[in-house]
């Protein structure tokens, strides 16, 4: 059975750092491409960005170009999402994705598979 578990969301302060993480299991982990998108209180989810199955190449969203950072290991089913210099506007709710094609999860924005999320809320 799939399983994506992300982990890492909070209450966080206004210009805090905060990484996200999102352990996967009952699928080949490490031939995957994965991705993070988020969904803000009244938006439509929004993609974040992609990361190729080996990690080597990185896609992000043109509103996450500059403070977040996607990453993996793939010796732990590991995806991160590191977020630095946190606004207001990055509260919402995070969600792992994983599809054996990045095109699905970064153009299409339809990955097979997805995490049930988890809140992050950034305070002033």
């Amino acid at each position: 059975q799939v399983h994506l578990a992300e982990s890492g969301g909070g209450l966080v302060q206004v210009g805090s750092s905060l990484r996200l993480s999102c352990t996967a299991s009952g699928f080949p982990f490490s031939t995957y491409a994965m991705g993070w998108f988020r969904q803000a209180p009244g938006k439509e989810r929004e993609l974040v960005g992609g990361i190729i199955r080996g990690g080597g190449s990185v896609f992000y969203a043109e509103s996450a170009k500059g403070r977040f950072t996607l990453s993996r290991d793939n010796a732990k089913n590991t995806v991160y999402l590191q977020i630095s210099s946190l606004k207001a506007e990055d509260t919402a709710i995070y969600y792992c994705a994983g599809d054996r094609s990045l095109h699905q999860i970064v153009e299409l924005q339809s990955p097979e598979y997805w995490g049930q999320g988890t809140q992050v809320t950034v305070s002033s």
